[in-house]
């Protein structure tokens, strides 16, 4: 079942760059931050108001999932067509890039079954 269920997904992908539509791919981007678990509630708001304001001049191909917050990272998980946005993203907000990796899977407790 997911043989067939990642090649629907392949197919749609290959399908939509044939016809030029932009293919997003789904990223994890490591960023350090010392003291990143302290950041208050208001810090944690700023960084993600100037955040969504660079993404929104950048266009619709790169969007911010979410983030997980840890003592001194951050984990984001961005959908874009490249790592070259993603980093174009870092550099305008000043945000620190420490590795970006594309997602070639996703498993989870049913994966199991």
């Amino acid at each position: 079942m997911k043989i067939i269920a990642t090649f629907a997904v392949w197919a749609v992908l290959t399908s939509n760059a044939l016809a030029g539509e932009v293919v997003l791919h789904e990223y994890v981007i490591e960023r350090d931050l010392p003291g990143a678990g302290q950041l208050t509630d208001e810090e944690l708001k700023s960084i993600s108001q100037k955040s969504r304001s660079i993404l929104e001049s950048l266009g619709p191909t790169i969007k911010w999932q979410q983030s997980y917050v840890t003592g001194d990272k951050l984990y984001c998980i961005y959908t874009a067509p490249n790592e070259d946005i993603i980093r174009e993203h870092a550099q305008q907000g000043g945000f620190p890039v420490t590795r970006i990796s594309q997602v070639s899977s996703i498993i989870d407790p049913s994966t199991a079954n």
